[in-house]
């Protein structure tokens, strides 16, 4: 009995290895949140029905940059043991300058990213249960209110729990089944192998809303929050110089999982729609992405990734504001206070916003996204400073690889940044 009870041990089950994988992600997990929400199902779901596999280049980009970004932040949060706000405050010319524009950047970003968030959540569950009974009316204000409404209590619930370590497992539960899902519906309808190819060679599409895609696809995967809150949420884990290893595992592995997760999402939708001519203009079509082909129930499965990525979205951009606000003051991460609870209030009321209007949410969810490109040319250009500094980094600091990572990356989100300009010029 003992002997069974032994190898048992030694051999856990698969949904424990997966539990322990996810698990040794640690900070990582709170990036794939930030990055990898209703903003990536809805900009890969509708480029990957528009133009099929041509913008895996840009995501490709995006999450290797992520990556580099990821490691220069993690290095120095680890070496240093400083936090990304209060080092640019304390540690740059002008830094309280900088350091206010960056918060006020992320913050503005992420509150409007949350509004589209929570209108596309609370329509695609309403219209996901109007498959399974049609005698229910196509569109029903009230009652996407109603659900939005709950979604936000719940969420708001959870947070005054206030400590990482179970915002982290919460991640890690809707993590787990939206990239389950969505891998799941990419083998349901994969997608011509040559067409991934060629979406490896770079080009844009030359159509109306083609350059918003370009920035909406860097403003969700390349979020500027994902790198600046990192320090905290490592401090938080109780990482330091001891966990550089780890901190660099941690930024590769979620680097890949955001490739892996957004580049089947996209790829489904490419298999589902493109090639039958259709597109993705409200959330009906995206809950339909897969039912021509698969049925019901492939429907379920693409909507639990839906809906767990845009839970595990709203969960983190919930908490920026406090997080970045308490970076500004001390560096130090407090989920249990009172201005934590009542700024994450705040967020929950102006998430309501889209519910209330009544707005398309895709198309509101793709234009907030873009709003995240602005920032991220400041936030890139002060960790290449503060890494490079050797009296902060010691033997730790920079070398050619991350510094020529990191250079290009700030030229990348320069030409986003302008790409995202002109996108905004063609709606108004």
């Amino acid at each position: 009995m003992s002997t069974e009870k032994t190898i048992s041990e030694r051999k856990p089950s698969l949904i424990q290895k997966i539990w322990l994988g996810m698990l040794s992600i640690g900070p990582g997990i709170f990036c794939i949140g930030y990055t990898v929400g209703t903003g990536s199902v809805t900009s890969m779901a509708k480029a990957g029905s528009q133009f099929g596999m041509q913008l895996v280049w840009v995501l490709l980009l995006s999450c290797v940059f992520s990556w580099i970004l990821m490691e220069a932040y993690g290095r120095f949060a680890v070496v240093t043991g400083l936090t990304s706000i209060y080092s640019f405050k304390t540690k740059l010319k002008a830094g309280k300058l900088i350091a206010m524009l960056v918060v006020i950047g992320i913050v503005v970003a992420q509150w409007n990213s949350l509004s589209g968030i929570l209108g596309l959540s609370a329509n695609a569950i309403y219209e996901t249960i109007h498959i399974f009974y049609p005698d229910l009316p196509e569109q029903n204000y009230w009652v996407v209110l109603g659900i939005a409404i709950v979604i936000i209590l719940v969420m708001y619930s959870l947070l005054w729990v206030g400590k990482y370590s179970f915002f982290e497992k919460v991640l890690i539960i809707f993590v787990t089944l939206m990239g389950l899902s969505f891998l799941i519906s990419l083998f349901v309808v994969f997608p011509q192998p040559t067409d991934i190819v060629k979406g490896l060679v770079p080009s844009v599409p030359e159509v109306s809303g083609g350059k918003l895609l370009v920035a909406a696809f860097v403003g969700t995967t390349m979020a500027a929050p994902t790198f600046v809150v990192r320090p905290l949420l490592m401090k938080g884990k109780g990482w330091t110089g001891e966990h550089t290893k780890e901190q660099s595992k941690d930024a590769l592995t979620s680097a890949i999982l955001m490739f892996i997760i957004n580049m089947a999402i996209m790829a489904a939708a490419t298999g589902a729609m493109y090639y039958e001519g259709k597109t993705i203009e409200k959330v009906l079509d995206m809950v339909n992405t897969l039912e021509p082909v698969a049925g019901r129930f492939a429907v379920v499965i693409f909507m639990v990734g839906a809906l767990s990525a845009g839970l595990s979205s709203i969960f983190p951009i919930l908490m920026v504001a406090p997080l970045l606000i308490a970076d500004y003051r001390d560096g130090e991460l407090d989920t249990a206070s009172s201005r934590f609870r009542v700024l994450t209030g705040i967020a929950c009321l102006l998430g309501l916003t889209v519910p209330i209007l009544g707005a398309n949410p895709i198309a509101a969810q793709i234009v907030t996204q873009v709003a995240g490109v602005f920032v991220l040319p400041l936030v890139i250009a002060c960790i290449l400073i503060l890494i490079n500094r050797k009296e902060l980094m010691g033997e730790h600091k920079a070398g050619i690889g991350l510094n020529i990572g990191l250079f290009t990356a700030l030229i990348f989100a320069c030409i986003i940044s302008y790409t995202g300009i002109l996108a905004l010029g063609e709606l108004i």
